[in-house]
């Protein structure tokens, strides 16, 4: 796939994921810009001018998902906990959609409940207030 389109793909990926509520990039190490939640990686994506690549945590669709021919079991043994890792292949197109709904996935089965909750309700996270102590 052309790096223009697959630079493209990752940015609205990556805006796509950066859009839920408490969602910050991650980069741990070079040739990643991650999406997390609390600091825990709940999408990780490769770079801009890199092979296009993307692993999420999918609980409930990772059978399914390991049936496309360019997805399989994440490495370091996070497959063994319903991580999936796609890199279709050059010149075909990014099924964006499908990556967008695993983001989705695996935003949920990250997030602190609270946070998940938000998406539900269409609520903005509220500040925390201290309470003071009487003097």
């Amino acid at each position: 796939m052309p790096r223009v389109q697959s630079d493209r793909v990752l940015k609205e990926l990556r805006a796509f994921g950066l859009a839920y509520p408490g969602a910050h990039t991650k980069s741990p190490w070079p040739g990643h810009m991650d999406l997390a939640v609390k600091d825990k990686t709940f999408a990780y994506l490769s770079v801009e001018g890199e092979p296009f690549a993307i692993s999420c945590k999918l609980p409930k669709s990772s059978a399914v998902a390991l049936m496309l021919p360019f997805a399989k079991p994440t490495g370091y043994g996070l497959g063994k906990s319903g991580w999936v890792t796609a890199e279709p292949p050059a010149g075909k197109p990014i099924p964006m959609d499908l990556f967008k709904q695993w983001i989705d996935e695996s935003y949920r089965a990250q997030a602190p409940k609270k946070l998940v909750a938000q998406l539900e309700t269409g609520e903005e996270p509220k500040p925390k207030t201290r309470k003071r102590r009487k003097k």
